[in-house]
């Protein structure tokens, strides 16, 4: 005798959650019920042509509706309703709207603080810095020292400092230093682009570049001469354009005209 092969419970459990759930006639027929429960949600958006239903569970099903606003049209109306045991009648569970595979979605959400952009501050906008913000470090401003040192020292050291920068709260740390440095190279601050491959001459050794205070001056400099693009911008010592200091237009004397000969009158004072 062939034996006959048996199931475990647990291999009957997960083939009865694996099978595909039956239709529920009632709730299937529950089309006018759906479309009542999807027009109360949708309002303006307006409720189309009935276009399936989808069997979510035991007794459970959903009504898909086309959405008839210009904006959703690939999106859908889904009416989930259920019917409770031995009941003759469907009752609605859920309304939504879902989108298709085709439909347009909005972006993933991002943090406010992750999706700034450099550019983003407008007048009027405060863009708070971090207390732990990398690119800062404390400078130094004296404090509770200021009042107890010596005036004449106190007003020497004040001057060094505020020379050196450094009269801050925060100052740029090397790592702020760098990508500033990094950005403004790789940007139209920089060598890589046609405005400065086209130049005479490199910002260096122009006339009107004056460069940066701090360890930024020996890479980095502001423009300003009114003509070029990169007036009031800081350009890279490599930076260059049209209007280097060294481009000098030619200096032209004033032309005389011909000299005239007469040779058709006389002079009568030449024979007194």
């Amino acid at each position: 005798m062939t034996p006959v092969a048996t199931r475990t419970p647990a291999a009957r459990s997960a083939a009865s959650k694996s099978a595909k759930p039956k239709l529920d006639a009632v709730a299937a027929a529950a089309i006018e019920v759906a479309r009542v429960a999807a027009e109360e949600e949708a309002g303006d958006f307006g409720v189309g042509e009935h276009l399936g239903v989808v069997a979510d569970g035991e007794r459970v099903v959903t009504h898909l509706f086309e959405c008839t606003h210009p904006a959703y049209r690939t999106w859908r109306w889904a009416v989930t309703v259920v019917r409770a045991s031995r009941a003759r009648v469907a009752t609605v569970n859920e309304v939504v709207l879902l989108p298709t595979a085709d439909s347009h979605r909005a972006p993933a959400w991002v943090p406010w603080g992750d999706r700034i952009l450099a550019g983003d501050v407008v007048p009027g906008m405060l863009l708070p810095t971090p207390d732990n913000d990398p690119r800062l470090e404390p400078g130094f401003t004296g404090g509770e020292q200021a009042a107890d040192a010596d005036p004449v020292e106190w007003s020497i050291t004040r001057s060094v400092v505020a020379e050196l920068g450094l009269g801050r709260e925060r100052v740029l740390t090397s790592f702020g230093r760098d990508l500033a440095a990094e950005r403004w190279l790789s940007g139209d601050a920089g060598a890589d682009n046609q405005l400065s491959r086209q130049a005479p001459a490199e910002c260096v050794s122009c006339g009107y570049l004056v460069r940066l205070q701090g360890g930024l001056g020996t890479m980095f400099g502001v423009c300003t001469n009114e003509f070029s693009p990169s007036d009031a911008h800081v350009v890279s010592m490599d930076h260059g354009c049209g209007g280097h200091s060294s481009v000098v237009a030619e200096e032209r004397g004033v032309e005389l005209p011909l000299p005239m000969f007469d040779t058709v009158t006389i002079d009568q004072s030449l024979f007194d």
